[in-house]
């Protein structure tokens, strides 16, 4: 792996953990949100990731040890919460139904938090990532003076 491709793992990887954080901004905004129904309730969001593995072929070489792998991870989607929808009886909120319940999101603001950690921390290590790399670069560079 050369240290150009260094930097397409982990600029992928801070793209991703930035969509997710978000997808987790998103799902802290609409915590307290209320609906009518449960089919128009928010519902909790997450991202899905996949790895990216490509293989370049060298000039007039194979696949192997002439060849480069491309590595990094995508954002193949978002996917939304199948868990449950709570309720709670509230007759006098403008958004009840006819029994007098109003649908609150099933975002855990706990849960969210953590990710929001984690996110943040996953993007903070992929700088560092670039930049020990960056560092290293020049350092080559002034090998030979």
């Amino acid at each position: 792996m050369s240290l150009f491709s260094i930097f397409n793992v982990a600029g992928s990887g801070m793209a991703a953990q930035s969509v997710r954080l978000n997808t987790v901004a998103s799902n802290l905004a609409n915590a307290d949100s209320v609906a009518s129904s449960p089919e128009t309730a928010y519902r909790s969001r997450q991202p899905l990731f996949s790895q990216i593995q490509q293989q370049s072929l060298a000039a007039g070489g194979n696949a192997g040890s002439d060849g480069e792998a491309g590595n990094g991870v995508q954002v193949v989607g978002v996917t939304e919460s199948q868990a449950s929808i709570p309720s709670r009886y509230e007759p006098g909120n403008p958004l009840a139904d006819a029994n007098g319940y109003v649908y609150s999101s099933n975002v855990n603001p706990v849960d969210e938090l953590v990710n929001m950690i984690s996110a943040s921390r996953s993007y903070q290590n992929n700088v560092e990532v670039m930049n020990t790399t960056k560092q290293l670069m020049l350092k080559t560079l002034t090998v030979g003076q």
